[in-house]
C-alpha cells in the first residue's frame, strides 16, 4: 500500500526532474530543451540496414534524453509520457513534411489519408517486466499532440512479434539484424486498416536501425490479394479518443492500461474490397538516437 501511494504522488508532485533530478519537477526546463528545443532531424545509422525508411528523430540519445527515456521505460516514470509525446509528434511532423516534399515531384501530390502511428512493439516478456509498452503510450501521447494542431492521426498496434528474440543489448548491427529478421508480422485485419493511410513507424529510440527495417519489411510484406481481398483477415481496431492519454500516464500495468482509450474499426474501412497494392510507409520518426546518427549526414536537416 506504501509502494502504491508513492507511485501515485510521484504521478502528482514528481520527485524529481526525470532528466537531471532536479526536485519537484516532472521534466525541468534545460532537459525540457535538450529534449525539444530543436528542430527535428533526418537521422541515419551506421551501417544503415536495407529497408529502412527515411527516420527522423528529435534529439540525440546523451545526457539528459537518455536519463528521461530510461526513467519512462525502465521505472516506469510514466508522467514523462506527455514530454516525450511530445517530441515525438516533433518528428512525426517533420518527417511528413520530409515525405511531402519528396512526392511532390514524384507522384504530384503527398498523398491523402489519415497518419498512422504503427508503433514498434517491445517483447513480450519486456512489456511484462516493466508492465507497460513504452513506445506504445508514447505514440498515444503524440497522437493527441498532433491531433490538437490539427494532424488527422490514429495509433494502430498492427505489429506482432511472430517468434522469441534475443535480448539486443549488447549486439552489434549485423547481429541485431540476424536477431530480429522475419520476427514481425501484423496482426490479423491490419493490413486492410494500413492501406490506404499514410505509415508512420514510431519508436522511442533508434539504435542500429534493426527494429524500424523489420518493422518496415513486415508492414510492406502485406499486400492485397487478387480480386481486392486482403491477404490478412480477421477484426482489428484503431485508437480514436484521447481517453489513454489522459488516464494511461496515471495508470501502470497492462490489466489497468486496457480500460481507458476507444476503439472502434474506422469508417469507410471494408472488411473486404479495395484495390490490389501494396502498403506504403511514408517514414519512421523516434524521440532519440545515437549522436553519431545525426553526424553521419549532417546535410540532412529536412
Amino acid at each position: 500500500m506504501r509502494d502504491w501511494w508513492q507511485d501515485l504522488t510521484d504521478l502528482v508532485l514528481p520527485a524529481q526532474c526525470g532528466g537531471c533530478g532536479r526536485p519537484r519537477a516532472v521534466l525541468c526546463a534545460a532537459c525540457r530543451t535538450a529534449l525539444s528545443g530543436a528542430a527535428p532531424r533526418r537521422v541515419r545509422p551506421a551501417p544503415e540496414p536495407a529497408g529502412l525508411p527515411p527516420v527522423h528523430a528529435a534529439a540525440p540519445y546523451a545526457d539528459a534524453v537518455r536519463a528521461a527515456l530510461l526513467a519512462h521505460k525502465e521505472r516506469g516514470a510514466l508522467a514523462l509520457t506527455g514530454p516525450l509525446g511530445e517530441a515525438l509528434a516533433g518528428s512525426v511532423r517533420t518527417g511528413l513534411r520530409a515525405a511531402r516534399t519528396r512526392r511532390a515531384g514524384r507522384d504530384g501530390g503527398a498523398g491523402g489519408g489519415p497518419v498512422l502511428l504503427v508503433p514498434v512493439p517491445s517483447a513480450r516478456r519486456a512489456t511484462r517486466a516493466r508492465g507497460h509498452d513504452p513506445a506504445l503510450r508514447i505514440a498515444y501521447a503524440a497522437a493527441g499532440e498532433l491531433r490538437r494542431t490539427g494532424v488527422p492521426v490514429r495509433v494502430l498496434a498492427a505489429l506482432r512479434q511472430r517468434r522469441a528474440v534475443a535480448d539486443q543489448s549488447g549486439l552489434g548491427a549485423r547481429q541485431r539484424l540476424a536477431n530480429l529478421a522475419g520476427a514481425l508480422t501484423l496482426a490479423p485485419g491490419c493490413g486492410r486498416l494500413l492501406r490506404g493511410g499514410r505509415v508512420v513507424l514510431v519508436d522511442d529510440l533508434m539504435t542500429t536501425g534493426a527494429s524500424l527495417a523489420e518493422a518496415a519489411r513486415a508492414v510492406r510484406a502485406a499486400r492485397t490479394g487478387p480480386g481486392g481481398g486482403s491477404s490478412i483477415s480477421g477484426p482489428a481496431f484503431v485508437y480514436l479518443g484521447e481517453t489513454w492519454e489522459r488516464r494511461g500516464e496515471q495508470r501502470n500495468g497492462p490489466d489497468r492500461q486496457s480500460a481507458g482509450p476507444r476503439f472502434r474499426r474506422p469508417s469507410g474501412t471494408a472488411v473486404a474490397g479495395g484495390a490490389e497494392g501494396k502498403i506504403d510507409v511514408v517514414c519512421a520518426a523516434v524521440v532519440a538516437t545515437s549522436p553519431d546518427a545525426f553526424q553521419i549526414h549532417p546535410e540532412l536537416t529536412e
